[in-house]
C-alpha cells in the first residue's frame, strides 16, 4: 500500500478549501437550527451524561418525538465549537471542511489498495469537489456522516493490516476496527456498515475466492470430502470475531432507542404508509434516483419529502424501466466482480461495497426511515461511485488512442463538479436562499413553499409569507401545518377572524370522534398544536376564556402526555384566576418533564399569586438548577428575595441580578434592580452606578431618575439632586413625588421659596385632592409668614384627610401662634408686617419656638422588575410582552423571534421630612 505523500495532501486540502471556503459564510440553516441553535446539550450548563441519553437533537430518547438517531460524539464536537465560539456559524462551519479534507485523505489512502497511484488521486480527486457532498459539507448537522466516515475508512485500514506475513491473524488492527466501528457507530448508525465492507475484502479480495470457488469449498465441507484449509479457518475465525462485535453494537443499539423504532408521519415519507405494491415500487425506484445523483448531480434539493417524488402505484407507470435497468447494471457488476479473480474484478467489488452496504439503512428496504431522499447519505456510497469512474478512466486511459480524450473527459468533470459546488454552497447561505433554490428545483413539496415562508415570516414580511403558505395549502391540501401557519401569518397581520378560520380548517383535517364507536389513531403533537394556536388566538377575547379551555382540554384528552397544553392552559388559568387549577396543571406538566426548567418558573409565579413566597423561591431554583442562566427566573428569584426585606438575602439576590445583566447586558431595568438593592444595603456609591448606568441605556427611566434623586438627598447632597430631577421632570413633567421632593430642596436647602411654591402648585394642578402637595404648600405659606392663608390652606388639606394627625396638629401650632401674635399685636402676615425687622423676626421665632413644621413626602420610586420571555406561548414562538412574573410559553411553531418587555413594579418605602 502506497503511502499519501505530503503534495498529494497538500493537492486535496488545497481543492478541498478551494471548493468550500465561502461555506464559512453561511449560517444555521434548516436541521441546523434544531441540531445546534436549540438544542440545550450543546450547553455547558447541560451535564455530559445528558448527550448519551439524547438523541443528535438533544430530545430524550424515550420520548415518542425523538428520532432516535443516537450520534453523542457528533454532538461533542459541536459542544466543543460552542465551548471556542458559542453560536458563531463561521466555526462550525471552518471544522466541517477540516474533516472532510482528512476524509479526502484516507480515502485516497484506501484507493492505493484497489487503484493505481493516477486512478486512486482521480478518485479522491472527484469525491473531493463532488456536488452531492455539499449538504453534508456545508450543512452543519452533515457533520454526522463526515465523523462517521473518518472512523469507517479508519476502521477499514486497519482491518487490512490483520493479515501478518506469514498469513498468520494479528489480533491488535483487529481490536483496534472494533474500537474505531463503534466509534463510527457512536457518530451516526452507518458507521456499523464497515463491518459488511471488512468481511467482504477479507473473502473475496485478502483470500481471493469467487462466489463459485466459495460456493464449491463449503459444498465439498457439507458433503464431508474435503475439511476446510487453514487459512480459511482463520478467515473464519476473524468473520466470527466481527460478526460477533457487530451483533454487540447492534443490541446495545437497540437497547438505546428502548426497542421502538422513530415515528414518522406520512407527509416525511409518504411511501412509508402506502399499500402494497405501491410501497415497495416506490422504495426500489429510490435506488435509481439516488444514483442519479451521483451521476448528473445538477439539480440538487435540501428536501425531497412529501410529494416532491410522486408514489409508483403501478407496474405500468414507466418509472419502473428506470428500477429494472438499475437492478440490471447493478447485477452485471456484481457478477464481474464475483466471478472473477483478476484485480478489476477486485476493483469493482470494493466499489460497489462502498456504495451498497453504507446505504443500506437510508434505502427504506428494510424499515423506513424520515425521508425519501437525503443527499447528505450519499456521503460514503460516493466513494464507491468515484472508485468506479477512476477505475473506469483507468481502463480507458490504457487505450492509447483514448488516453488524451479520457484526461480531457475526467479534467471537465472535476472543472464542472468544483463549480457547481461553490456556487451550490452559496444556496446554504441563509434559510431562504437554501428554499427558494430547492423551489426552482420541485414546487411539489409544500413543505418548501412553508420553508419560505417561515423565512420571510422571519424577516417579518408577512404578507409574502402568507402567499407561500397559501400556496403550500394547494400544494398539499391536507397538509395541517400549512393551514397552521396560514392562521398564525393572519394573525401576525392582525386578521384574527382569517386566522381563526384557517386553524379550524387545519382542526377539521384532525382526526374526528365517532359517536359510539372506539378506535385508536396515532396523533402527532404538533399537529395537536393547532388546538393550542387557536385557543391561543381566541383567548384574546374575555367573552370566550372559557372556550379557549375547552380546547386545550380537547388536546388533553386525545394526548394525556401532551405537556404543551397543560403548559398553555396553565397560563390560561392563571389568566381566569383560578390558581389551584393553573397549579394542578404544571404539576401535571412537570410528572410529564421534570427537567423543563420554564416549568418550574411557572409554577413559581403561581406560587407568587397564592401568596406563597417560599414555595416560589423554592421552584424559581429548581428551574436555576436546571438551566442557570434562565433569564427569568434570574431577575425574578432576586426579586422575590429583595422583597423579602431579609438582609441574609441580599448577596445572593445580588449575585442573581448580576448574573441577569450578564444574560441581558442592555435591559436597564436589571441595573436598577441592583442600584435598589445597593440601596437597600446602604451602599451609596454603588447604589449611583447603577443608577446612573440604567439611566444611560434608557433615558428617561423614571423609577431610575427619581431614586437617584432621592440617592442625592438622603446622602446629603440635596443640590446634586436638582438636575437630575429637572430631567426627570423633563420627561415626567407629571411626576408628583419628583416635584414634593424638588421642592423641599428649593424651600429647605435653597431657600427658593417661590420655585417650592410653584412645584407645589403644579401638583394641584394636577390632583387638586393631592394631600402632601397641598399640605407643602401650606407649609409655604407659613414659611412666607403668611399665616392666615396657611390657616385656610390647613382647613382645607384637613377637610381632605381628617384622619391625618400630622395635619390637625400643624393646623393647631398656626392658631396658637396667630393667637400669641394677635396678643402682642403684630400683624399676622408679611404684608402687614413689613416695618418689622428682620431682627425682630429672629427673636421672636427664638423665644416662641421650639415647636416644629414638619413638611411630608410620599413614600420613594418603586422598583422595577422585568420580564424577557425565553419562549412563546401557543403559537409563537415569540415571546409577547408581559409583566415581570407573566409564566413563561412553550413554543409549537417555529418560525418567530424574541422580544422584550417593560416590567412592573414594587414599593420601596423610603420617606424624607423637612423641618423649619
Amino acid at each position: 500500500m502506497a503511502a499519501v505523500s505530503w503534495k498529494e495532501i497538500l493537492l486535496l486540502t488545497g481543492l478541498v478549501v478551494g471548493c468550500y471556503w465561502n461555506s464559512l459564510l453561511c449560517g444555521f440553516v434548516f436541521d441546523d437550527v434544531s441540531a445546534i441553535l436549540d438544542n440545550k446539550d450543546l450547553r455547558p450548563s447541560t451535564p455530559l451524561r445528558n448527550l448519551f441519553l439524547n438523541d443528535f437533537w438533544g430530545t430524550p430518547m424515550a420520548e415518542e418525538r425523538s428520532h432516535k438517531s443516537y450520534r453523542p460524539f457528533t454532538v461533542i464536537t459541536f459542544r466543543l465549537n460552542y465551548f471556542f465560539s458559542e453560536l458563531n456559524a463561521a466555526s462550525y462551519h471552518l471544522l466541517n471542511v477540516v474533516f472532510h479534507a482528512i476524509v479526502c485523505v484516507l480515502f485516497l489512502r484506501v484507493c492505493r489498495l484497489f487503484l493505481d497511484r493516477k486512478s486512486a488521486l482521480v478518485a479522491a480527486v472527484l469525491f473531493a469537489v463532488h456536488p452531492i457532498h455539499t449538504e453534508a459539507v456545508t450543512g452543519v448537522v452533515g457533520r454526522a456522516e463526515l465523523l462517521s466516515s473518518i472512523f469507517l475508512l479508519a476502521a477499514f485500514l486497519a482491518y487490512t493490516k490483520s493479515a501478518g506475513a506469514d498469513h498468520s491473524i494479528v489480533w491488535t488492527p483487529i481490536a483496534l476496527t472494533v474500537v474505531l466501528v463503534a466509534a463510527a457507530t457512536l457518530c451516526k448508525e452507518q458507521g456499523i456498515t464497515v463491518i459488511g465492507i471488512c468481511c467482504v475484502h477479507e473473502v473475496f479480495v485478502a483470500q481471493g475466492f469467487t462466489l463459485p470457488m466459495l460456493l464449491e469449498t463449503l459444498w465439498q465441507v457439507l458433503r464431508g470430502k474435503d475439511s476446510l484449509p487453514y487459512a480459511v479457518l482463520q478467515t473464519l475465525l476473524k468473520l466470527i470475531v466481527l460478526f460477533i462485535s457487530t451483533l454487540l453494537l447492534v443490541i446495545i443499539r437497540v437497547q438505546v432507542i428502548q426497542s421502538q423504532l422513530p415515528v414518522f408521519t406520512r407527509f416525511d415519507n409518504p411511501a412509508a404508509v402506502s399499500a402494497a405494491p405501491t410501497r415497495q415500487l416506490t422504495f426500489n425506484y429510490l435506488l435509481p434516483v439516488n444514483a442519479w445523483l451521483l451521476l448528473n448531480p445538477s439539480e440538487l434539493c435540501c428536501d425531497w419529502t412529501m410529494g416532491t417524488i410522486p408514489l409508483v402505484e403501478s407496474l405500468l407507470d414507466l418509472r419502473n424501466l428506470a428500477t429494472l435497468v438499475f437492478y440490471v447494471f447493478l447485477g452485471l457488476l456484481a457478477y464481474h466482480s464475483l466471478c472473477y479473480r483478476h484485480s478489476s474484478a477486485k476493483t469493482v467489488i470494493m466499489a460497489l461495497c462502498l456504495m451498497v452496504l453504507p446505504f443500506i439503512p437510508a434505502s427504506n428496504l428494510f424499515f423506513p426511515v424520515g425521508f425519501v431522499v437525503a443527499e447528505r447519505v450519499l456521503y460514503v456510497p460516493s466513494m464507491g461511485f468515484c472508485v468506479l469512474v477512476a477505475h473506469g478512466f483507468k481502463i480507458v486511459s490504457h487505450k492509447g488512442h483514448m488516453k488524451k480524450l479520457s484526461w480531457l473527459m475526467v479534467g471537465v468533470l472535476l472543472a464542472t463538479h468544483t463549480m457547481k459546488t461553490f456556487n451550490r454552497n452559496w444556496d446554504w447561505e441563509s434559510e431562504y436562499t437554501l428554499f427558494t433554490s430547492a423551489l426552482k428545483v420541485n414546487k411539489n413539496n409544500a413543505k418548501l413553499w412553508n420553508n419560505v415562508g417561515h423565512a420571510l415570516e422571519n424577516q417579518y414580511s408577512y404578507a409574502t409569507a402568507l402567499r407561500y403558505f397559501l400556496q403550500a395549502t394547494r400544494v398539499q391540501p391536507d397538509d395541517i401545518g400549512a393551514h397552521m401557519n396560514v392562521g398564525r401569518t393572519y394573525k401576525n397581520l392582525n386578521k384574527s377572524k382569517e386566522a381563526e378560520d384557517a386553524y379550524l380548517v387545519a382542526k377539521s383535517l384532525m382526526p374526528q370522534v365517532i359517536p359510539g364507536k372506539k378506535y385508536a389513531t396515532r396523533v402527532a403533537p404538533n399537529h395537536l398544536n393547532v388546538y393550542i394556536n387557536l385557543a391561543n388566538l381566541i383567548r384574546n377575547n374575555e367573552s370566550r376564556l372559557e372556550e379557549a379551555d375547552q380546547l386545550y382540554r380537547q388536546a388533553i384528552s386525545m394526548r394525556p402526555d401532551f405537556k404543551q397544553a397543560y403548559i398553555s392552559r396553565g397560563e390560561l388559568l392563571l389568566k381566569m384566576n383560578k390558581l389551584t387549577e393553573a397549579r394542578d396543571a404544571y404539576l401535571r406538566a412537570l410528572e410529564l418533564d421534570r427537567t423543563n426548567a420554564d416549568l418550574w418558573y411557572n409554577l413559581a409565579i403561581v406560587n407568587i399569586e397564592m401568596k406563597e413566597p417560599s414555595e416560589a423561591l423554592k421552584n424559581f431554583n429548581h428551574a436555576l438548577t436546571l438551566l442557570p442562566r434562565h433569564k427569568l427566573a434570574l431577575f425574578n428569584s432576586a426579586l422575590l428575595m429583595q422583597e423579602s426585606g431579609e438582609p441574609k438575602f441580599w448577596p445572593e439576590a445580588n449575585r442573581r441580578f448580576l448574573a441577569y445583566v450578564e444574560e441581558e447586558p442592555g435591559d436597564a431595568n436589571g441595573y436598577f434592580n441592583l442600584g435598589m438593592l445597593a440601596m437597600d444595603a446602604n451602599e451609596n456609591e454603588a447604589a449611583e452606578k447603577w443608577m446612573r448606568k440604567a439611566i444611560g441605556l434608557q433615558p428617561g427611566f423614571r423609577s431610575a431618575l427619581f431614586n437617584l434623586a432621592l440617592l442625592h438627598s438622603q446622602s446629603k447632597r440635596e443640590l446634586d439632586a436638582l438636575p437630575v430631577l429637572d430631567e426627570l421632570l423633563h420627561h415626567h413633567p407629571q411626576h408628583i413625588k419628583g416635584l414634593i421632593l424638588k421642592g423641599d430642596i428649593l424651600m429647605n436647602h435653597k431657600k427658593d421659596t417661590s420655585g417650592a411654591k410653584a412645584c407645589f402648585e403644579r401638583i394641584l394642578q394636577m390632583d387638586p385632592t393631592n394631600v402632601q402637595g397641598k399640605h407643602n404648600l401650606c407649609v409655604v405659606y407659613f414659611e412666607e409668614r403668611d399665616l392666615p392663608r396657611a390657616e385656610r390652606c390647613l382647613e382645607e388639606t384637613l377637610a381632605l384627610a381628617p384622619n391625618e394627625e400630622y395635619v390637625r396638629r400643624h393646623l393647631s401650632i398656626v392658631r396658637s401662634k396667630m393667637a400669641a401674635m394677635s396678643a402682642a399685636g403684630q400683624p399676622l402676615s408679611a404684608a402687614e408686617g413689613a416695618t418689622s425687622t428682620a431682627t425682630q423676626e429672629k427673636e421672636k421665632r427664638v423665644e416662641e419656638g421650639k415647636e416644629e413644621f414638619v413638611l411630608r413626602q410620599e413614600e420613594g420610586e418603586a422598583a422595577v422588575g422585568v420580564a424577557v420571555a425565553r419562549t412563546g406561548a401557543g403559537d409563537e414562538k415569540n415571546a409577547r410582552k408581559s409583566s415581570a412574573r407573566s409564566p413563561v410559553g412553550v413554543s409549537v411553531d417555529t418560525s418567530q423571534s424574541l422580544d422584550s418587555s417593560q416590567s412592573d413594579k414594587r414599593t420601596q418605602g423610603i420617606t424624607k421630612s423637612w423641618e423649619f
